[in-house]
């Protein structure tokens, strides 16, 4: 028997909150320590359109069930009045590959488990008292990552940045009720310069943010650049920085901000960094004092999707939500 779950009743499920740091926690966790099956990811480009579709999967040792999820992001939806993103997710008994469910969330699991990991890296990374964010971008992303960066930091004041100014002053007005400080910059460096946290939301394919402009203390989390055109970084960031995180090492050097750095021939392609999980699983692996400046480079992993579908299914049945097929 298999549940059909759609995007209600798993948003009755699957909040933007902290009980889902764990879940996502324990996912990057598996992942450092080898525990489990992840295959590159297979990504579709649909240029003319400007949009992209991803599958991604992962097994964790143990567990009995995983998942398959086929992601699109199409970023010229928002002037047709649609969101950007979409997709599916199906979740599979590991021991026989029956489908358990099939989570028709339009991609609101994948934002969701995209602004935690966010969350996550600014939990381990940026300074305890960092108080201003930087948003570069503001999308659905951009305002989900500002929303979960709320779990974890106690800002009041957040800098934003957009191609169109329009749409950052449309932003800053519907996220009024965080009830933190928003201005919108007419330039990058200035949000750069002015925030303690910077998170990167875009998918653009030439860099935003300028090494020369980076300075003691700062964190940033980009989260744009997953695929292998996609660069929101100067390259010279990777090796100036601090501390480089990967959520998956083996991902982000073929397209994350890695990639960009090894094709450049600014950091060797053998280099090795500690991943996201590795700093879960050792705070003392990251930063080390107030001035370091830590990047972390997400690509977005199979096993986040495995551990947000395996976790809505739970809530799911707990609460006989559903329609059963088959």
């Amino acid at each position: 028997m298999t549940i059909i779950l759609n995007s209600d009743d798993i948003k009755k499920c699957i909040q933007l909150n902290d009980e889902l740091i764990p879940i996502i926690e324990e996912a990057f966790k598996s992942l450092a320590l080898g525990k489990t099956v992840m295959p590159p990811i297979l990504r579709l480009d649909i240029e003319k359109y400007h949009g992209e579709s991803d599958v991604k999967a992962a097994y964790i040792d143990g567990l009995d069930s995983y998942a398959i999820k086929v992601a699109s992001g199409f970023f010229n939806n928002p002037k047709l009045g649609i969101p950007s993103s979409n997709g599916l997710m199906i979740l599979l008994d590991s021991q026989t590959g029956v489908i358990k469910t099939v989570l028709l969330d339009k991609g609101y699991l994948t934002d969701v488990r995209t602004a935690i990991a966010g969350a996550i890296s600014a939990k381990y990374l940026s300074n305890s008292d960092s108080s201003i964010a930087g948003v570069i971008g503001a999308g659905i992303q951009a305002r989900l990552q500002l929303e979960s960066l709320l779990l974890v930091r106690k800002i009041n004041k957040a800098y934003i940045w957009a191609r169109e100014t329009e749409k950052a002053n449309k932003f800053c007005e519907e996220l009024k009720h965080l009830n933190i400080n928003l201005e919108v910059c007419k330039l990058i460096e200035d949000v750069v310069k002015k925030s303690d946290i910077v998170i990167t939301t875009t998918p653009s394919k030439t860099p935003l943010i300028k090494n020369d402009w980076l300075k003691k203390g700062l964190h940033i989390t980009a989260m744009g650049s997953d695929a292998e055109m996609k660069n929101e970084l100067e390259p010279l960031i990777v090796k100036s920085c601090d501390y480089y995180i990967p959520d998956s090492l083996s991902q982000t050097k073929i397209l994350g901000e890695l990639h960009h750095a090894i094709n450049k021939n600014i950091v060797p392609a053998d280099k090795t960094y500690n991943e996201l999980g590795n700093i879960i699983l050792n705070p003392n692996l990251g930063r080390k004092n107030k001035d370091d400046i830590t990047i972390c480079d997400l690509t977005g992993t199979g096993v986040q999707d495995t551990a947000i579908a395996r976790h809505t299914f739970e809530k799911a049945t707990k609460l006989k939500l559903g329609t059963k097929v088959g």
